[in-house]
């Protein structure tokens, strides 16, 4: 009697090979313009170098992108900096690779700088160590052969944007203000610049006092504070006599001159890049500290390429036009939110070649983000002092 055994099927059977369809990358489907898109919200400098390695077609789009953001994440030593010309020989080989975006350095930001810090009597290093002057540096990863500060290559900013081809908007972020000040002081100034100073506003005050917490939670009617803030029966907007001995006034023209100096000098630093990218819209050079910015428009940016800028003979900086100033000035103002600036002043600064009208102020309330743009607007209501200042 024959006996039967059913034949089992082979695994191939059982577990089919997936067809080769499903093994096609979907995201080699999406068109280029939708994956600049996206290169563009990611912005990041540090971030597109590692995109770019990822494949030969991301590394093709990259230096397409036109939204370029660049930060700074620390201060080192112009000692440890000063190596870059002994090694540029040796980094020439590999400075046009796109993947030097990964290791760079803002090399040379600070170093014009030196001046400033002299003046103020105070060096900032976000890094540590004892440098006497600084240059300010974008860490990355050591992939070898540029200069090195701790294990980590650097490269210039110049370097490593040229391997962008249509670059529009360029934000450049330093770790910190240049300006040593006090805590609890407040300073901030924002600056624009063709081939010189377009204009300039600076908003100080000696102390800021954080609002009450149970305070905020009651309901302020704004233009009852403006008003209160703005008269009073002790307060007519005059500039107090003791703000002239007690050191008020000095204090004010030191917080004025440097930061027509920390300008001036990011100004002159943006050259190169200024030059080498004519796609360029918009150029803000700021830090992450919120203390000063510098903008440039279209317009700005190739009155530059046009007109040289004229540099200061005492430092690597930008010359100072001579200026007319507009002064602000408030013991105390007490800002809707609850917040009080004590000392609170404003000052809008102007080349005195300026044809704009003087009277025109509409740009200085809006120089700044909130609460400081009201407390700009509540400032300009007061008594105006003028001043002028000669070109350095």
């Amino acid at each position: 009697m024959a006996v039967i055994i059913p034949r089992s099927d082979p695994p191939s059977r059982i577990h089919p090979e997936p067809p080769q369809t499903l093994e096609i990358d979907h995201f080699d489907r999406l068109p280029d313009s939708i994956l600049l898109l996206v290169f563009n919200k990611i912005g990041d400098v540090k971030a597109l170098g590692r995109c770019c390695v990822v494949s030969r077609r991301f590394h093709s789009l990259v230096p397409q992108v036109d939204n370029v953001v660049v930060r700074v994440d620390c201060v080192i030593s112009d000692d440890d900096s000063s190596s870059l010309s002994s090694i540029k020989s040796r980094s020439g080989s590999s400075a046009g690779s796109f993947s030097a975006i990964f290791r760079l350095v803002v090399g040379g930001i600070v170093k014009p700088l030196q001046a400033l810090g002299q003046f103020l009597g105070t060096k900032r290093s976000s890094c540590g160590g004892s440098g006497s002057s600084s240059s300010l540096s974008i860490s990355g990863d050591d992939e070898g052969g540029e200069i090195e500060q701790g294990g980590v290559t650097h490269h210039s900013p110049t370097q490593v944007l040229k391997n962008f081809d249509e670059i529009r908007y360029l934000r450049i972020e330093l770790p910190s203000g240049e300006l040593g000040i006090d805590d609890g002081v407040l300073l901030k100034w924002r600056a624009e610049f063709g081939s010189t100073l377009d204009n300039c506003v600076i908003l100080g005050a000696s102390s800021v006092i954080q609002p009450n917490p149970m305070r905020i939670s009651q309901a302020v009617d704004t233009s009852t504070v403006v008003e209160a803030s703005g008269s009073g029966s002790d307060d007519n907007g005059s500039i107090p006599e003791s703000f002239y001995t007690n050191g008020g006034l000095k204090l004010r023209v030191v917080w004025t001159i440097s930061s027509l100096i920390a300008a001036s000098a990011r100004h002159y630093l943006l050259q190169p890049i200024i030059a080498e990218h004519k796609t360029l819209d918009s150029l803000v050079l700021t830090d992450s500290d919120g203390q000063g910015v510098l903008c440039m428009n279209r317009e700005q940016l190739e009155e530059l390429r046009v007109k040289p800028l004229a540099a200061s003979s005492a430092s690597k900086r930008t010359l100072v036009p001579a200026l007319n100033m507009r002064l602000w000035y408030a013991p105390t103002l007490e800002l809707p939110d609850g917040t009080v600036l004590k000392g609170a002043t404003l000052v809008a600064i102007r080349p005195s070649e300026s044809k704009r009208e003087v009277s025109d102020i509409s740009w200085v309330s809006s120089a700044f983000e909130e609460p400081y743009e009201t407390a700009a607007k509540m400032l300009v209501k007061r008594r105006t002092y003028c001043l002028e200042m000669n070109s350095f």
